[in-house]
């Protein structure tokens, strides 16, 4: 937890030496570049006191963090109750012919059923996940890294909500999962929302774009 801490920085921590990375002014100009122009003494360039500017856009940022967390959790939990009440116990629905089918599946397992033997340490797993982002989302000042904060933790929620009321006991309960492609485990909405999250993460690591909204010149 400590070490996601420190890979976010906190963003109201200037750079003394640059260390490569840019972040724009609450106007939208880089810092140090022509026209920026000194800021008047305990202004921000908007009549607010120096260091207020940018919570407005950090609230913001983490308003988009919960909300997509919220949406992703809905629809996983929703579609969870409809699988259980139309789909278990039932044969298959075949929605692309052999290739793609609805089918009920309980998982003790990970994502995509891997690990069955190892239900509580991913329902610990999963909570932590959830703590993280919650304590990071103070420094949180990008959005696209709020989108897939926001995917992450709507899948951990999602999954964790099954480990915790599901059969058969509390940290120990089974996922439902029932999107099963063909040649492929079965899976459900919060992992997808999970996987997707990841990859968002990975193209926004690439690109140097970090969390707190600082931008890499590697």
């Amino acid at each position: 937890m400590a070490e996601a801490e420190r890979i976010i920085g906190t963003p109201d921590t200037p750079d003394a030496t640059g260390g490569g990375k840019e972040r724009p002014d609450s106007e939208g100009t880089p810092s140090g570049e022509p026209g920026s122009g000194p800021a008047a003494p305990g202004a921000s360039g908007t009549g607010e006191p120096e260091g207020t500017a940018g919570r407005p856009r950090g609230r913001r940022r983490i308003a988009v963090l919960f909300a997509v967390a919220a949406f992703a959790y809905a629809l996983d939990l929703i579609s969870k109750m409809i699988v259980v009440a139309k789909l278990e116990h039932h044969p298959p629905i075949e929605i692309v012919g052999d290739w793609l089918k609805f089918e009920a599946i309980r998982n003790a397992g990970a994502a995509f059923g891997f690990g069955e033997a190892f239900t509580v340490i991913f329902t610990m797993i999963a909570a932590a996940v959830i703590v993280v982002i919650a304590r990071l989302a103070r420094k949180l000042y990008s959005l696209p890294w709020a989108i897939a904060l926001g995917l992450l933790l709507g899948g951990a929620l999602g999954n964790l909500t099954d480990r915790i009321f599901r059969a058969p006991g509390v940290f120990e309960g089974a996922v439902v999962d029932f999107i099963a492609p063909k040649h492929f485990a079965v899976f459900n909405l919060a992992d997808s929302a999970i996987v997707c999250g990841g990859i968002l993460i990975v193209l926004l690591s690439f690109r140097g774009l970090d969390p707190d909204g600082t931008v890499h010149k590697d």
